[in-house]
């Protein structure tokens, strides 16, 4: 495989696709409930445009006057979420809850256009007399273990459209929560920063109320009718200091006015390795992929001593692999041997790592990326991309 030559802004692309699993087409767009829109590969210098979709595992999405409209509240997802990998985690995970209520073969997929910049901002800080929309709770004064702490974290949204000739009409939209497991604070401006742990039984009791709310407010939103399908997928937060990402652990879904479903559960666990001894949500899965990268890595060190380091996160799914994340720090500086040692990996992962999951493998140095390895689920080819500084 070819070097690709990337401009340094791909850069700024590849840190937001770092997360497990994966390999969706996140980009879309939104204009109204119902627009024209024309099949294109290409994007249009007017009016919205449908891209065609490269497999059955991506969504066709929107592009609006030649430009990626994202969505109106990302970056107060990304600004408010403490932990990284959770970042990663949650915007990836949700993109495959989506996948399993609508089909990548009817849906067009946009980013949310509904939530705007200021009512995020407003839904995710306290309730107040100055802040009424406030999602979490009244400050009560208290710096102790009877502290109100905040348990929504984050917000995002997904809208998922249907097209009939040259109309795009809004068919569903899917909305993640993420709920904080443990809330840092200070007692004083300035001060020392503390933290207070959240229990499963306190975040799930409010996570279901949050939703209640989060559900009646978007049926009030212009575009948005009564009986327009909306699911609510709610995610664990990682603490800030962890080294792996949170988890999603229920959903529900409503389907006609406020009312919402039963809550269903979900067995989601991701899992650092190589794996330390009592590593918790480990399963007889986890502990033979463990030993699999184990020798994986053992393999690469071998044929290249210039490896410092070698660790991934898997994901898993109903103790099912659904996503392997890697990341490589090596000490190589010409192109040459970063383009051998890719080609390497590219060859030999394919007999140790799961080949039912979707992998990313990242080469890197301190310096930065040095080359990204891209696998699909349910296949044994990665696509191999170098990275170069010019």
């Amino acid at each position: 495989m070819r070097a690709l030559k990337w401009i340094g802004s791909i850069l700024a692309i590849i840190a937001l696709g770092t997360a497990l699993v994966f390999f969706g087409n996140f980009f879309s767009k939104h204009s109204s409930t119902s627009t024209q829109v024309t099949e294109s590969n290409k994007k249009s210098s007017k009016g919205v445009a449908v891209t065609a979709n490269s497999d059955n595992s991506s969504y066709k999405t929107v592009i609006k006057d030649g430009s990626y409209l994202v969505s109106k509240a990302r970056g107060i997802t990304v600004t408010n979420n403490t932990n990284t990998f959770s970042t990663q985690s949650f915007e990836s995970g949700l993109l495959n809850f989506s996948k399993e209520h609508f089909s990548t073969s009817k849906y067009v997929f946009q980013e949310g256009q509904y939530l705007t910049t200021s009512d995020a901002t407003s839904w995710l800080a306290r309730k107040s007399n100055d802040n009424p929309n406030g999602l979490n709770p009244e400050d009560n004064g208290k710096t102790d273990s009877s502290r109100r702490p905040m348990y929504l974290q984050s917000i995002e949204e997904q809208d998922f459209m249907t097209q009939s000739g040259n109309d795009l009409k809004l068919s569903g939209i899917v909305l993640g929560l993420a709920m904080n497991t443990q809330d840092s604070y200070q007692k004083e401006q300035y001060g020392a920063t503390f933290t207070q742990d959240i229990s499963n039984a306190d975040r799930i009791a409010q996570g279901k109320q949050i939703a209640a709310e989060v559900v009646a407010r978007y049926r009030k939103m212009n575009g948005i009718s009564a009986d327009t399908p909306i699911y609510v997928a709610l995610f664990a937060q990682s603490p800030a200091d962890s080294l792996v990402g949170g988890n999603f652990y229920q959903w529900t879904r409503s389907t006609n006015g406020n009312s919402l479903g039963a809550f269903t559960n979900l067995s989601q666990a991701t899992v650092v390795l190589p794996m330390q001894e009592g590593t918790p949500n480990s399963n007889s899965v986890a502990n033979s992929l463990n030993t699999s990268f184990n020798n994986f890595q053992t393999k690469v060190e071998n044929f290249f001593p210039n490896v410092a380091s070698m660790t991934g996160q898997a994901r898993f799914n109903n103790s099912t692999a659904t996503g392997l994340n890697v990341t490589i720090t090596t000490q190589f500086y010409s192109e040459s041997e970063i383009q051998s040692f890719a080609d390497y990996i590219a060859t030999q992962a394919p007999s140790y790592l799961p080949n039912d999951a979707a992998i990313q493998i990242r080469i890197q140095t301190t310096d930065g990326l040095q080359a990204l390895l891209v696998k699909q689920a349910n296949s044994s080819k990665y696509e191999v991309n170098i990275i170069t500084s010019y």
